[in-house]
């Protein structure tokens, strides 16, 4: 059985991460923060283990606490702003990877939808499992 290979870039391409197989998770998040990061309604993580992603190209570093009191450390490209992906201290073993980035984003659906109290009251997610 082949591996997949999931591509991800900034808008500009001098930043990319390649992955290997499939994500952990992936996780609608309404936190402000995330809000505030992409400028839109919510941010998309999608979790793969740290050992399957390889990133290349510069990036400029963004170290913020989260709400666990531990640090995210969001790598960003210096050339056009992109976010593309983020280190949480408290999943050590995890990278997130902006799912905009994705050659094929489409392909990426979320599995979980995190912090609903500042969920913007029309977005509504149909997701896989969900009730």
């Amino acid at each position: 059985m082949e591996t997949v290979r999931r591509e991800a870039s900034c808008s500009c391409g001098q930043l990319s991460i390649t992955a290997e197989g499939d994500p952990v998770k992936i996780s609608a998040c309404h936190c402000r923060a995330c809000q505030r990061r992409t400028g839109s309604a919510f941010g998309v993580a999608v979790f793969f283990d740290r050992e399957k992603v390889a990133a290349s190209g510069a990036s400029n570093s963004y170290t913020r606490l989260g709400n666990s009191g531990r640090s995210i450390d969001f790598r960003f490209c210096p050339v056009c702003g992109s976010t593309v992906f983020w280190m949480p201290e408290f999943r050590e073993d995890l990278i997130a990877v902006a799912l905009g980035c994705f050659e094929k984003p489409s392909s990426l659906v979320p599995t979980q939808s995190v912090y609903e109290e500042s969920r913007m009251r029309w977005v509504a997610f149909d997701l896989p499992g969900g009730d």
